[in-house]
C-alpha cells in the first residue's frame, strides 16, 4: 500500500491535536487538515483554556481520569519549556469554592493537578458566602497562541491546511484512505449526531493584571481565570442555544458575579465580550466506523462532543483517535497485502 492519506475534518483545538498525535503515531502517513473555519474563528478560541475537568456522565471514570492525565502531563512540559509563552501555557494557582461542602470528598483528577488540599479557614474568609473549598495549581491555555502554536508544529511536520467546508464525510473517499472526523458542533449536521447539543458559553476578557489567582465557583457557571495576556470572566451554560450574539444582560450578569467574588475587578478595563457554542454530549465520541458504498470502503475515526471538557481532555482523546487510526492503516495494509496473493 502506498502512503496512508489521512484527512481531518475540523480545526479547532480538538482537530490539530488529533493531527499532531496522528503524525507522531504514524510518521510515513501523508496528514491534511479540512475546515471552514481557522483560528482565530473556532469555538476553540472562545475556550477559558482551564484544566478542571468537566464530567462526561457517559464515560468511565477511569477513560476520563486518562485522558485528563495524558493532556495535563503534556501541557505540563510545555509549561516547563522555552517554549510556554509562545504556546500561551502556564501554571496557575487558585481556589475552587462551594458554599456547601460537596457530596463527594475526592474529584477523580485531584491526584493530577498540583498540591490538591482543602482550604485553610484564613483563606475561607476572603468568600464570606462560601463555607468550603478546595485549592489546587493547574494548568491554563490561552486559547489562540496554542492553536497557532499547533498549526506551526503541524506545517513543520508537513501537514497540508486547507479552508473546505466538508458537507458529507463520503465526498472525501476518493482522495483519502482514513477520514478522522474531528467536526465538533459541526458533528450535528455532518453526521446527523442527535445526541450533540450546543452549550452556549458567554464569556468577557477583560485586563486586570493585578489578578493573579483563578477562582471558580464550586457550580462551574462563576469564574476568574487571569490568562498570560487576559484575565477571562464566566461564565453561561445555555442548553440548546445556537446564538452567537452577545447579550448585554448576561455581559453585566457575568461582570457583577465575578465582582461578587473578587471586588477588585471593578477597576478592569477593556471589556471584550464572546461567545461560543460547546459541542456537548453524554460521552466523547471516540470510535472507529467503516462507511460503505457500492462494495467501496472508507475508514472513520470520530473525535467530537468535548463540551466544557475540550481543553482538559484534549491530548488524551488525541491520543486514543492517534491509535484507532493506525488500526485502521494496518487493516488496510493486511487487506491490500491480501489482496496481492
Amino acid at each position: 500500500m502506498a502512503t496512508p492519506k489521512v484527512a481531518v475534518v475540523g480545526a479547532g483545538l480538538v482537530g490539530l491535536s488529533t493531527a499532531l498525535c496522528i503524525m507522531e503515531t504514524c510518521p510515513s502517513c501523508s496528514v491534511t487538515i479540512l475546515s471552514d473555519q481557522f483560528s482565530p474563528n473556532t469555538t476553540s478560541d472562545v475556550a477559558a483554556g482551564m484544566l478542571i475537568p468537566h464530567t462526561y456522565p457517559d464515560s468511565p471514570i477511569n477513560v476520563q481520569k486518562q485522558w485528563f492525565k495524558d493532556t495535563f502531563t503534556y501541557l505540563f512540559a510545555i509549561s516547563n519549556s522555552a517554549e510556554a509563552s509562545e504556546a500561551g501555557i502556564q501554571l496557575v494557582s487558585g481556589w475552587q469554592i462551594f458554599k456547601n461542602t460537596p457530596k463527594e470528598e475526592l474529584p477523580f483528577w485531584s491526584d493530577v493537578v498540583l498540591g490538591f488540599r482543602p482550604m485553610s479557614e484564613a483563606e475561607l474568609q476572603k468568600f464570606p458566602q462560601h463555607r468550603f473549598g478546595q485549592a489546587f495549581t493547574t494548568l491554563k491555555c490561552d486559547c489562540p497562541p496554542y492553536l497557532l502554536w499547533l498549526e506551526k508544529r503541524l506545517k513543520a511536520t508537513g501537514v497540508q491546511m486547507y479552508t473546505r467546508k466538508v458537507l458529507d464525510l463520503w465526498e472525501l473517499h476518493s482522495e483519502y484512505n482514513i477520514v478522522v472526523n474531528c467536526a465538533g458542533i459541526g458533528a450535528h449536521q455532518l453526521v446527523g449526531d442527535e445526541k450533540l447539543f450546543p452549550v452556549r458559553g458567554q464569556v468577557l476578557k477583560v485586563n486586570a493584571p493585578w489578578v493573579k489567582h483563578f477562582i471558580r465557583d464550586g457550580d462551574g457557571l462563576t469564574y476568574i481565570y487571569p490568562g498570560i495576556n487576559r484575565v477571562t470572566l464566566g461564565g453561561t451554560r445555555e442548553k440548546e442555544r445556537w446564538s452567537l450574539d452577545p447579550d448585554p444582560s448576561t455581559t453585566k450578569d457575568i461582570f457583577d458575579r465575578c465582582c461578587l467574588l473578587e471586588p477588585s475587578l471593578q477597576g478592569a478595563q477593556d471589556i471584550k465580550v464572546k461567545v461560543g457554542l460547546r459541542p456537548s454530549r453524554e460521552s466523547v465520541r471516540l470510535q472507529r466506523e467503516i462507511l460503505s458504498q457500492g462494495g467501496v470502503k472508507l475508514p472513520v475515526v470520530h473525535n467530537y462532543g468535548h463540551g466544557a471538557g475540550g481543553f482538559a481532555m484534549h491530548r488524551g482523546t488525541a491520543k486514543e483517535a492517534a491509535r484507532l487510526v493506525r488500526e485502521c492503516i494496518a487493516a488496510l495494509q493486511d487487506s491490500s497485502s491480501r489482496a496481492k496473493l
